[in-house]
């Protein structure tokens, strides 16, 4: 099979590669198209080599069932013809929903989606703030806030242009005196915040937020660390969110859930953008961009 091949740090490719053989409770999928994530990027610095990257994609079993997976078996990635993935982990889909908006609702949908639902615990009628709202979690995030009943969502981002999910009372650019613009944003506070950027627009939302509020972490796109006054910490609470943490059925729920609202009219999946496998390189240089779509590799058609 063709496949991305990481060799050594600094020698990856797109070339053949030995099949996965479906063992020890694994199964093969003929990937149709696979999800690029900012994590794919930074598990190449650890991972066992020679090894494919890629944790999602969307492919068929060998029964011919349509699927989306997020996560792969080492060292079959998702970045090739055909993936590794454990028996447990497909999810079925219909075929009605393209690979890009099913791809949209991944790993990134995930993220947004069970940071406000599980990991921030949102409860009707609270306000929330969803930082980053231009990028994939963001996106989701922002729409689950006002399905699951917020009563007040603001959205922030540096480029307010680039923010597309429906559902937000009001957008903030996180530019120049954001603090304040922030602060004035809340109104009496924000009882929850989606946080995937962490530096310092974390500390600016803090010092808007309610009394009890829950911060969850989702990433930390603006920087890895944040200096933060204790005096900002009194009575709320800083939490974390990470998809491998999830138990795989409350994964499988919240995906299928979301795919139902999308397919009901109710969610709209984040942009996304083709690019040919073999092209990976351009791919991975756009990701560490932060694109404003999710991008999406499709690798050739197999042989006969």
């Amino acid at each position: 099979m063709r496949a991305v091949v990481l060799r050594s740090p600094g020698a990856i490719a797109f070339e053949e590669h030995p099949d996965p053989t479906a063992a020890n409770g694994n199964v093969v999928v003929e990937v149709l198209a696979a999800g690029l994530n900012p994590v794919d990027l930074s598990r190449m610095l650890e991972a066992q080599l020679p090894s494919i990257p890629g944790n999602e994609g969307i492919g068929r079993l060998a029964s011919g069932e349509r699927v989306y997976f997020e996560r792969t078996v080492a060292p079959f990635g998702s970045f090739a013809q055909r993936a590794l993935v454990e028996a447990a982990r497909p999810i079925a889909i219909p075929e009605m929903l393209g690979d890009g908006p099913a791809l949209s609702l991944g790993i990134a949908g995930l993220a947004g989606w069970l940071s406000v639902e599980r990991t921030g615990a949102l409860m009707r009628g609270e306000s929330v703030l969803v930082l980053g709202a231009s990028g994939a979690v963001g996106h989701i995030a922002v729409q689950a806030a006002r399905l699951l009943g917020a009563s007040r969502v603001v959205a922030a981002a540096r480029n307010v242009d680039a923010i597309t999910a429906p559902g937000a009372d009001e957008t903030v650019a996180l530019s120049g005196d954001y603090e304040r613009a922030l602060a004035d944003a809340a109104g009496s506070g924000f009882d929850l915040v989606i946080d995937p950027l962490y530096g310092e627009p974390l500390v600016a939302a803090l010092a808007a937020c309610a009394p009890g509020a829950r911060i969850v972490s989702v990433g930390a796109s603006a920087g890895a660390t944040a200096t933060i006054p204790r005096s900002l910490l009194y009575g709320r609470s800083v939490l974390s969110h990470g998809n491998r943490t999830i138990p795989i059925a409350v994964k499988r729920a919240a995906y299928e859930g979301m795919v139902g609202h999308v397919l009901a009219g109710d969610l709209i999946p984040a942009a996304h953008e083709v690019v040919p496998m073999e092209n990976f390189a351009e791919a991975f240089d756009r990701q560490r961009a932060h694109p404003h779509a999710k991008l999406i590799l499709v690798p050739p058609e197999p042989g006969p």
